[in-house]
This record gives C-alpha cells, structure tokens and sequence, in this order.
C-alpha cells in the first residue's frame, strides 16, 4: 500500500500565507532548477507530495477541518455541544468568534490550504514553462492533479470562509495581501480549471499512477466539477451579503445543473465507478485501507500512519486501549440522534452509518460494547475494530479521507436531472441507490420507490426524496452542511432538527412510538451487546420484563445550568445563514494591512 510521506520538497518558493507580514524582496532560490523539475517525472511527483502535505499540518486539515466543518446539521453535531460558549462549540454553533482558539493562529487550516494554493499555482506555471505535458502522458497526468488539487483546495476554502481573495498566480509583492473576492470569481476559474485538468489525467487504472485511490485521476475531477457546479448553481452568501443565486450568467442555474448532469452521466455511462453491492463494505474497505481505484472510493486525501484523525475525530468511540486499538479515542463529531429515526429499519445503511453504543472497559487483549447515550450517538462508519493494523499513535489513526464516492455521482445525477428534465427522468439513478439500501429486501425498496414516484413536481421530488436520500446516504462524510447552505434549506432544516429533537426527548407527536427508555445485555459472545427499544413499536412494557436487560433512560442531555443547554437549543446561537461560514481569523485580519475584514457576515 503507497502512504504519502510528509518531506520536504524542493520548491521555488514556499509562500505561507500565515499572517506574517513579510515582504517579498526577491524570489527565493530552488535548491534544482525549474526546468529540470518540471521535465523530470520523478521529480515533479514530489510536487504533488508537496501540496498534499499542507493537509497534513498538525492545525490542519487532519486536526480541525474534517472534524470542524460540517457541524452542526441535522446529520451531525460535535460533542459537547451543549456547553455552547465554549471555542469548540462555537465552531459549530454558527456563532464563531474570529479570536476562536481552535483556529486563530497562523498554523490553522485556512494558512495551510493557502499555502497548497500557492504551491499549485508555482506548478502550474512551472509545468506551463518547462513540462512537456502536450507530449508527455506522465507529466501531463501530474499538471492534470495539480489543477485538480487547487480546484479542491478552493472549494474547501469557499465552504468554510465564503468569499475569499482569488489568488490564481504566485504571491508577489503587489500580490502579498488581497481583499476577499465574490465567490463567484473563484467558481468561474476552477470549472474552467477542472475542464482543461479532464483533458490530461487518466482514468483509474488507465496507467500505473491512477491504480490507487490515493492519486486524483480523471473520474474524480469530472465529479468535483460536478459537485462545484451545484454549489456555483446555488444559493450562497455573497461578498454583498445576501444569500441568493448567482447573477452572472456564465453561472446561470440550468447551465450549472447541465455540467452536473453532463459530469456525471459521463461517469455513470462509461462505467468510471462502482456502486458496491454492500454499503457497508465501503466503509469497510475504507478502514482496512484498501486503496484499488475504480470502485466507490474515488478519491482518499491519503495520510500516513502517524498524520490523520478520520477515526479519532468521527469514529466509533473506544474509551480504553483494547484488543481493537491502543488508541483510547472517537467521537468528538457525533450523529444527530434524530438521523437515527428517520432510516427505515429495514435500510441497511442505519447500522451502519449510526451507533448506539460504543467500546467500554476493557484489557489490551479483550472489548467490550457499552450502550451510549441518546445524546452520544457515534458515527459508524469509521470504526477502529474495522482496521487490519492496530492503532499505536496517541494523536492519529492514519485512515484517508474519503473524499468522493460513487454514490454522490449518482445522487448528483438524479438531483441535476430532475431540476432539467423532471423526476420522472430521475428515477432510474435513484433506483440504484434505493436499491442498495434495502438490499434483500426488494419489496421495501419497490414500496419506496413507488413513493418516490408519488412527486410530479421537481420541487417537491428535490426536498421529499433528494434531499432525504443525500441525508440518509451521507452521514458523517460532513457534506449535509454545505448541501443545506446551496439548497437554501439551513435555516429550515435546523429548526425542523431542533423541533424534532425536543420531541425525541419527550416522545411526543412523531416519536411517540417509541419507549422512554432502551434495554440491553451482554450476548453470549462477551463483546457485543443486545438492544432492544430502538424500534418504532417496541415499548417499555415488554423491555421492562426482559431478563437479563438492563434499562437506560433514553432522553438527551437536558441541562441548562451554567453555560450548558439543552441539546436542541444547542445546535445554532445565531441563525445559521447569517453565517453560513466561518469567519476570517483575526491573526489574518491584522497581517492583510486592511485588506480583509468579515463585514459581509455582519462582524
């Protein structure tokens, strides 16, 4: 199995866009000259090494963006939400302070992913300059990531801090502090970016490079170009403030719903992917690293074995070293306890995708299962008791992130065409993902899709049926967030989860079908463990009289002492679409000598 190594690389210049107010007297020299860099296939792989090791950093992508952004939802929520004041919480609670010690230093996600961009935007002039990538397949592939990864890293930066400076060239010293940019400018830029980026990657396992997911290849731009074209297509917070769809009309809404359509029926018609027949093997597979492109996965950020908190952060919680792992951690992105309701029991991706339990006192050569919490419900779709190596750091799992999955090809296909050619032409794409999710049970999958079929209006079939099926499908891959902000659904679907929320712990009006409290044991395995209350209809009457069960109240944290609130009180502060993203940290605001400022998002 190929792992990055996190070296250093040589560079022509390494600019850290961290808050230093440094000036750029003359470029700095590369230890090899760009032209042997940029000619040489060996050496210009190192390029690739060097942009993916931004992600790495400590205050990065591995420790705060992927556990940070994405929270909260009515999918996900970050532990310890409830003590809403705290730094932690206000990354989530749409109430984030730009002096927020989580991010506010100049090490933070927002430097590294900038630093990244300055690092493509060198390659890209370098392979421009000296690589013959007309000629050459190999050096061609390479410019094909780079424009790729520069593409990805805006994104990123778009869904967490809005409209931020377009910097599409290497830093000079007219260059060195820019104001924000409307999004828009950037959205225009990285399409076009990752239309040219098609014409040189291969597809997977067109070539050596692209057998692993770990390497970007020409399937996954086409569908990160259709997932930035529903985001241009959408509703965002503009640089003027107001949340609407774009006015450009390069942006215009059928054409961006059209490159999503057309991106992904490419895909899906030439068979660039695999929906694999078990959801959850995905996941497995995904723990045990197994990194063969073509299948679901299409593209991991990969980590090494001591960089990356995917387990750690969004895992199955394991409170001590057991036989599984010698890494006592999980859970500190939890699921929304109300996701669990809305499954169907017989959709096979519940289980998976949501825990109701996790890892208890134990021995290094012993586990045990323990019953959580309504209110510590865990992720479960990354699980240390899935991995074939055992866990030994104390910061890191290893585990990539999974970035794209066919699945959303899918789901991204039935979305763009319903919005053009209506629900009707939608139903086949759907029926895929319906299908799997129901496994043997074809008879309940035929039942939903009838249902789904009920919706003659695209409206009505993107929030009945769309909308519920990319919640369903996508819990825990921290992309509810951003599919809210460009459906214009934030603010409803919140306060939906908040009122949802409140009934769960009361079970009232649609949860009134289930007990007030959940029952288990120990099975006969000495590991794992039984439950019993979890489902519509079971009832503390029969739970109670169940020998060998023990009952736990199964209501959530309800506390309002202190800085503590209730959990549905706890999920937003402000209204979540004043603001959507977070701010411009307060260490880049004193370096931009005036340039930026969060006063679009009222700060």
């Amino acid at each position: 199995m190929k792992k990055i190594n996190y070296i250093g690389l040589f560079l022509t210049v390494l600019v850290m866009l961290s808050g230093c107010k440094k000036v750029l007297d003359a470029p700095l020299k590369s230890s090899i000259e760009d032209k042997q860099l940029y000619s040489t296939v060996r050496l210009a792989e190192g390029v690739i090494t060097g942009i993916l090791q931004t992600f790495a950093e400590t205050n990065s992508y591995r420790g705060r963006y992927i556990a940070l952004y994405g929270t909260n939802t009515d999918t996900e929520i970050l532990s310890g939400a409830t003590s809403f004041t705290t730094e932690k919480s206000r990354m989530g609670n749409y109430n984030t302070n730009v002096n927020n010690t989580q991010m506010n230093a100049s090490t933070n996600v927002y430097a590294m992913l900038y630093a990244g961009v300055e690092r493509a935007n060198l390659a890209v002039r370098g392979f421009k300059t000296h690589g013959d990538i007309e000629n050459n397949p190999q050096l061609a592939q390479l410019y094909g990531e780079v424009l790729t990864l520069r593409a990805f890293m805006y994104m990123d930066l778009i869904k967490g801090w809005g409209n931020v400076p377009a910097r599409f060239e290497p830093v000079t010293n007219a260059t060195l502090n820019l104001p924000r940019s409307d999004m828009d400018v950037i959205y225009k830029q990285i399409l076009a970016d990752l239309a040219e980026a098609e014409k040189y990657l291969a597809w997977p396992n067109a070539t050596p490079r692209t057998t692993t997911v770990e390497n970007v290849n020409k399937a996954f731009a086409k569908g990160l170009r259709a997932r930035i074209a529903l985001m241009a297509g959408g509703y965002n917070m503009h640089l003027d403030g107001t949340t609407r769809l774009s006015t450009d009309p390069d942006l215009a809404r059928n054409k961006m719903y059209q490159i999503a359509k057309d991106e992904c029926l490419a895909l899906i018609n030439e068979n660039r992917g695999t929906l694999m027949p078990s959801f959850q093997t995905v996941f497995q597979n995904l723990c045990k690293e197994v990194l063969t492109a073509g299948q679901e996965s299409m593209w991991e950020l990969p980590f090494a074995e001591g960089r990356g908190r995917v387990i750690f952060d969004l895992g199955v919680n394991h409170a001590s070293v057991d036989k599984y792992t010698a890494q006592a951690r999980g859970g500190s992105v939890l699921a929304n306890p109300a996701v669990w309701y809305e499954y169907d029991k017989e959709d096979t991706r519940r289980n998976v995708s949501v825990t109701p339990y996790g890892w208890g006192a134990a021995t290094p050569t012993t586990a045990v299962q323990r019953i959580s919490t309504m209110s510590t419900m865990y992720l479960g779709k990354y699980r240390y008791e899935w991995m074939t190596r055992r866990v030994t750091s104390t910061n890191d799992d290893g585990i990539n992130w999974m970035v794209m999955r066919f699945a959303d090809v899918i789901l991204m296909a039935a979305e763009a065409i319903n919005e053009l050619d209506g629900p009707a032409a939608a139903l086949p794409q759907l029926k895929k993902i319906v299908d799997r999710a129901y496994g043997s049970n074809t008879a309940q999958a035929a039942a939903y899709m009838t249902y789904a079929a009920s919706f003659g209006d695209k409206q009505q079939f993107l929030e009945n049926v769309i909308m519920k099926q990319r919640a369903l499908e996508f819990v825990g891959e921290m992309i509810r967030k951003q599919d809210l902000i460009r459906w214009n659904k934030l603010d409803q679907a919140l306060a939906t989860n908040r009122t949802n929320l409140q009934d769960l712990h009361n079970k009232a009006n649609n949860y009134a079908q289930w007990p007030t409290k959940v029952y288990w044991k120990l099975n006969t395995d000495g590991e794992t463990i039984d439950i019993y209350g979890l489902e519509k209809g079971q009832t503390d009457a029969i739970g109670a009289t169940m020998t060998g069960y023990t009952a736990v109240d199964w209501r959530l944290s309800s506390t309002t002492s202190g800085t503590s609130v209730e959990t549905w009180n706890a999920l937003y502060v402000k209204q979540p679409s004043k603001q959507p993203h977070w701010p411009i940290w307060q260490v880049f605001l004193d370096a931009s000598d005036g340039k930026l400022n969060n006063s679009y998002l009222g700060l």
